[in-house]
């Protein structure tokens, strides 16, 4: 007796075959299932561009005032004419040109007046040269300086009437007097001054003072000038 059915036939034999491939289409529909998203078309419709949304821009709006033009400016004064009668005699201005070809230069020449420097009185101390007493002619500045002090201190002490101080009734002690001049651009003694305890000795000292002979003047920066001196005097009355 011959099967009905052919062997080869067999569903069953395929079985966990059909389910692994069922098994594997369910989780790829599942699966893209749950990733399907959807978009709303209004919001991702670019195509067309709406220009009723946009926002207008409000333009201020500028006032213009009306400002007044400014008020015209006076009418200039009527020139004056003269009239002059034809039998007048009119004289005419005639203006020099002040324009000079090249010929003619015009040139300013303004006088300068020369101010001679004018040195005031120097001092015996700082004197760039010292005035020259004679027989002092040698030796350095300070060498002359030296020579005319002791000069003029001798001078006073042969001439000065020592005599003169117990005729007048003094007091005894040490009697001084102060004696200034000057020895001017010329070399002469003048200015002299005195201060003493009587005026009868005052006058003598200015009385030996101008008996001092003639010097050679002091210069300084090579102009003579006026040096003023000092001299005490000093004398005891017994």
């Amino acid at each position: 007796m011959e099967p009905k059915k052919n062997p080869e036939a067999n569903v069953g034999r395929n079985s966990s075959l059909y389910l692994a491939v069922g098994l594997a289409l369910m989780m790829f529909i599942s699966y893209t299932a749950i990733n399907h998203k959807t978009y709303d078309k209004e919001i991702i419709d670019i195509g067309q561009l709406n220009l009723a949304d946009e926002d207008i821009e409000e333009i201020p709006i500028t006032e213009i005032q009306n400002t007044p033009p400014p008020p015209p400016p006076p009418p200039a004064a009527p020139e004056v004419i003269e009239v002059v009668e034809d039998e007048e005699e009119v004289e005419e201005t005639v203006i020099e040109s002040t324009e000079t070809t090249q010929e003619e230069v015009i040139v300013e020449v303004e006088e300068v007046e020369e101010v001679e420097e004018v040195i005031e009185d120097v001092p015996f101390s700082i004197i760039e040269n010292v005035p020259v007493f004679p027989g002092c002619e040698s030796g350095n500045n300070d060498a002359k300086k030296k020579c005319m002090s002791d000069k003029i201190n001798k001078f006073v002490q042969r001439n000065f009437n020592t005599d003169l101080a117990q005729d007048l009734g003094l007091d005894s002690g040490i009697k001084r007097i102060f004696v200034s001049f000057k020895v001017d651009t010329q070399g002469n003694i003048v200015g002299i001054r005195s201060r003493a305890p009587h005026p009868r000795l005052e006058q003598e000292a200015a009385r030996v003072i101008q008996k001092l002979p003639k010097m050679k003047p002091g210069k300084q920066r090579g102009k003579p000038v006026n040096v003023p001196y000092s001299l005490p005097i000093t004398f005891r009355v017994e």
